[in-house]
């Protein structure tokens, strides 16, 4: 029986005496703890820590499930999470790993655009730590965001995985974590969102 592997990749990126990273190594340890406790084979990533693109292809491939623990800065996660995006999925299709062309083809126009992924099977998550509080999103009285969800707002990350064929699964929030942090409270709620996805 093959073991279950997660990947949990840190994107949090230091401004020091300002944003030290504290909450999202809490939520990534909490994440490590609990996987290897259900069994799972944890692979790690902390991107700002440097990486190699085709070893995180490698991890990508070996792993059902892959979480993303990211702060959310400016409304998306730090710019070297995008460098890292950018990085790895060139590497991931390049040889055809992550993906075999967009699927559309000459010989079958009605197949549509994001269908030609290989990576099927595997679940994609987004654990986010925000300044902003909850009642700031899906809701359409909010002058901000009007109506718009925190997957909504994160496309621009899930988007690449589902194009590659992954599962996107619903997002964890950590709100308000500035003015009105409740961490303990998060760690808790973090576990059993865990627990409800595995």
């Amino acid at each position: 029986m093959k073991i279950k592997t997660v990947l949990l990749i840190n994107t949090h990126l230091t401004y020091p005496n300002r944003s030290e990273g504290k909450l999202n190594a809490s939520l990534q340890e909490v994440a490590r703890e609990f996987f290897k406790s259900n069994g799972y084979l944890v692979l790690e990533t902390k991107v700002e820590e440097g990486y190699d693109p085709v070893k995180e292809v490698e991890k990508h491939l070996q792993a059902d499930i892959i979480v993303l623990q990211t702060p959310i800065n400016w409304f998306g996660a730090p710019w070297i999470y995008k460098k890292y995006a950018d990085e790895l999925f060139e590497a991931g299709y390049i040889n055809r790993e992550f993906l075999e062309g967009d699927g559309r083809s000459r010989l079958e126009p009605a197949k549509q655009y994001g269908s030609g992924g290989k990576l099927q099977g595997k679940r994609f998550i987004v654990s986010a730590t925000w300044n902003a509080p909850r009642e700031a999103f899906g809701n359409g009285d909010q002058k901000l965001m009007k109506g718009k969800t925190t997957d909504d707002l994160l496309l621009n990350i899930t988007s690449n995985y589902a194009f590659c064929g992954t599962e996107i699964l619903p997002g964890f929030n950590s709100f308000d974590v500035v003015k009105n942090g409740r961490p303990k409270e998060d760690m808790e709620n973090y576990r059993a969102f865990l627990s409800a996805i595995i």
